[in-house]
């Protein structure tokens, strides 16, 4: 089965699985559960990468995050895509540094 890269067309396809489902009556759209969801996915996530699990497995962990993302901005009713690149584009104007031998981007406000 062939799928279409566009943002819209997973969209269509995360909204059809909420439909499926009828998330928005039986509480799978409200959002301290997503949110439970999510926290519960970046666990699985951190333990693909501290056990050295598979990239088969870290990429099907990073899919269920990023379906529950698309479905987050379904249920709080907001354009994740307008909302993905109006962050990068204020991201892109951020200055970095080195932090404990990471770079790190941030606004980094001095505390003086």
């Amino acid at each position: 089965m062939e799928h279409s890269d566009s943002y819209k067309a997973m969209l269509d396809a995360v909204q059809a699985f909420h439909d499926k489902h009828d998330f928005k009556n039986t509480g799978g759209e409200e959002l301290s559960y997503r949110v439970a969801l999510m926290a519960e996915e970046l666990g699985e996530i951190s333990s693909c990468v501290t056990k050295g699990k598979s990239r088969e497995t870290l990429s099907e962990e990073v899919a269920d995050l990023f379906i529950l993302l698309i479905g987050t901005a379904i249920a709080a009713e907001f354009d994740l895509r307008e909302a993905f690149w109006k962050k990068m584009d204020h991201l892109m104007e951020r200055e970095s540094r080195m932090v404990n031998g990471r770079i790190r981007v941030s606004e980094f406000r001095d505390m003086s």
